[in-house]
């Protein structure tokens, strides 16, 4: 594989450490919804809930691709990155460049889907 790991890697943490600066703006969206009903019309709480579920799977997605980024960070260090994880072949680098936490080739992830 001609691959530039060093890119990959540099691309990988990056993305990581903009999950994790999301993650921390968004913070504030995911705390419980006050129920006062005496501040707060019955409307206004039912868009505050709604907010709060969706900024709660936002946050659930970002935990998965921070899980998919340090596996493929994982993968790098014990030098598989850039491997199917299913068949072990090589994955193009535009797939890779893509989805840098990707560990499946194209082929591979037909099968799954």
């Amino acid at each position: 594989m001609t691959i530039d790991i060093d890119d990959f890697k540099a691309r990988l943490l990056a993305r990581r450490e903009e999950v994790k600066e999301l993650a921390e703006i968004a913070h504030e969206d995911t705390r419980p919804v006050e129920l006062d009903q005496s501040r707060v019309g019955r409307l206004s709480r039912m868009d505050a809930l709604q907010v709060q579920a969706m900024a709660v799977e936002t946050e659930r997605r970002r935990q998965a691709e921070l899980a998919r980024i340090d596996r493929a960070l994982a993968f790098i260090e014990k030098g598989e990155y850039g491997y199917c994880q299913s068949c072990g072949t090589a994955i193009p680098e535009r797939r890779l460049a893509l989805d840098l936490a990707t560990m499946v080739c194209i082929d591979c992830a037909k099968d799954t889907s």
